[in-house]
């Protein structure tokens, strides 16, 4: 579905890519495919998402087409409002909706899980943000030639503070979303802590004003971050299945005071 949306995005952005250094030698903006056999190929992507969709749960796929309508109509931010990635952040996010179904839980029947998804999707959104934010000043010379809008050219002198607000806000989600779920330390401190120090070296270190030091930060930056939420979410998922922090110990007295 990422391939996807980045097909259609070509699409509604084959008369601009030419205008943008980076995205001048995309296939369709440089005329190596056309228009028509983009709009085939999205579609044999867009199949062969479905049937991975079709292999979980039906419930998926309920919670799954309305995702159709933002990978659709993201591009079109870009010529409305400055704020076009906070758009991309809803489509690129909304996985956080689809994990638990795929485990076969209802969050219209579960209060817990339903208040645990939405804060996960708001923290990605304000991740997925951040870091496009940093994409985004590659670009910001050729941008406002172009005409086109982005977080990066309406917050150009204030950047790093508005990414430090960023940070703040999906740390604050992601904690949020675990004490929903009755999260133990070692996620706290492995996930939300190993984040937190991940995004505010990055944001301390990128020069905004060096295209090749805001690439590596975008592609190898999410690795520190992500990898610190993984570790910390499998850290605590081994710390639960092996009872360390004592729940096995609390029901077996429980059973016998009973």
């Amino acid at each position: 579905m990422r391939g996807a949306g980045c097909t259609i995005n070509d699409l509604w952005d084959r008369n601009l890519d030419p205008q943008v250094a980076r995205t001048r030698l995309r296939p369709i903006a440089r005329r190596a495919i056309t228009p028509r056999q983009a709009i085939t190929f999205t579609g044999a992507q867009l199949l062969v998402g479905l049937t991975v969709l079709l292999q979980f749960p039906p419930s998926c796929l309920v919670y799954g087409i309305p995702s159709l309508l933002l990978v659709s109509t993201y591009p079109l931010a870009k010529r409305v409002t400055h704020y076009p990635q906070f758009v991309l952040g809803l489509t690129f996010s909304w996985g956080a909706w689809m994990g638990f179904p795929a485990l076969g839980i209802d969050l219209l029947q579960d209060n817990a899980a339903l208040t645990a998804a939405g804060l996960l999707y708001a923290s990605n959104i304000a991740w997925t943000v951040l870091y496009d934010m940093i994409y985004a000043h590659m670009d910001i010379k050729d941008d406002g030639a172009a005409g086109i809008k982005s977080i990066a050219l309406r917050h150009e002198t204030n950047t790093k503070a508005v990414l430090s607000g960023l940070a703040v806000v999906q740390i604050s989600l992601l904690a949020g979303a675990g004490m929903a779920i009755g999260a133990g330390p070692v996620f706290f401190v492995g996930s939300c802590g190993s984040a937190a120090v991940a995004l505010g070296w990055m944001i301390k270190k990128v020069d905004l004003k060096s295209v090749k030091d805001c690439w590596w930060w975008f592609r190898y930056g999410c690795w520190f971050a992500g990898g610190g939420i993984a570790t910390g979410l499998a850290a605590e998922y081994v710390t639960r299945l092996n009872g360390w922090y004592g729940e096995g110990k609390k029901r077996r007295i429980m059973e016998e005071g009973t």
